[in-house]
């Protein structure tokens, strides 16, 4: 009887362990990948009939597969990142700089978006309201948002 729980306990850890791996998939962001591996190392385990419960040794084994299987995840995410420091920019650097106008921008809201460089911003008109593809340089900033002008 024992064993079958071990093996109905072993398939839910592998379970919960792939629901992990599926969300970290779609929300990548390291949360969710190690508790994942580990329980799927564990679940692993209990179903080739190793009891992590309730033996001592069954316990160590448990304890160093799961710090085992973390270690080699943080590892390998380490080695998939790149070194580079991921660029930055303040809003107030961006006074000065041109850009085209991707949402027609006025001066009563900030639904209006502008696109400088590479990036999108909220923005609104100094002035008259701006269609969309014409050309404008940031004069201003307000929060996260940005004020800008047409260029002629």
């Amino acid at each position: 009887m024992v064993l079958l729980e071990g093996i109905a306990v072993g398939w839910l850890f592998i379970l919960a362990g792939a629901v992990l791996l599926l969300i970290e998939i779609h929300n990548p962001g390291f949360f969710a990948a190690v508790p994942a591996t580990v329980l799927l190392f564990m679940g692993i385990l209990l179903l080739i009939g190793v009891d992590i419960f309730s033996t001592g040794w069954g316990i160590l084994i448990g304890v160093v597969i799961a710090i085992c299987a973390g270690l080699v995840t943080v590892w390998a995410y380490g080695k998939m990142t790149t070194d580079e420091n991921p660029t930055t920019i303040s809003r107030d650097s961006l006074i000065g700089k041109e850009g085209r106008v991707k949402v027609p921008v006025n001066t009563s809201s900030l639904s209006g978006k502008v696109i400088i460089g590479s990036t999108e911003w909220s923005a609104r008109s100094q002035g008259s309201p701006i269609t969309e593809g014409k050309k404008v340089k940031v004069v201003d900033s307000e929060g996260v948002h940005i004020v800008v002008e047409e260029v002629n």
